[in-house]
C-alpha cells in the first residue's frame, strides 16, 4: 500500500482491489514495533480486538484500551504520569 493522493480512475480501482484483497501483515507490524522498542500501545475506540491480537503476538507489549469517555480521562492521567 501507499499513502498519497490518486486521481486516475484506473489506478483508484486497482488500489481499492488491493486494499480489499491484500494481506494486512499485522504480525509483521507488531514484531517491527517490538524490535523498535515499543513497550506500550493504546487502542482507541470500541472493543479490544487489536489489543488481543497484539498480546497473542508479543506479551511484552502492554496494551491499554480507551473505549468510553471516562477512559479518556484515565488515559490522559496515566500519560501525564
Amino acid at each position: 500500500m501507499r499513502a498519497g493522493a490518486v486521481s486516475d480512475p484506473d489506478e483508484i480501482r486497482a488500489l481499492l482491489v488491493e486494499q480489499v484483497t491484500g494481506s494486512v501483515r499485522w504480525r509483521e507490524s507488531v514484531e517491527f514495533m517490538s524490535r523498535e522498542g515499543v513497550s506500550e500501545v493504546w487502542e482507541i475506540g470500541a472493543g479490544k480486538a487489536l489489543s488481543g491480537m497484539i498480546r497473542r503476538i508479543d506479551r511484552e507489549i502492554a496494551c491499554r484500551a480507551v473505549g468510553a469517555p471516562a477512559d479518556v480521562t484515565a488515559a490522559a492521567e496515566s500519560l501525564r504520569g
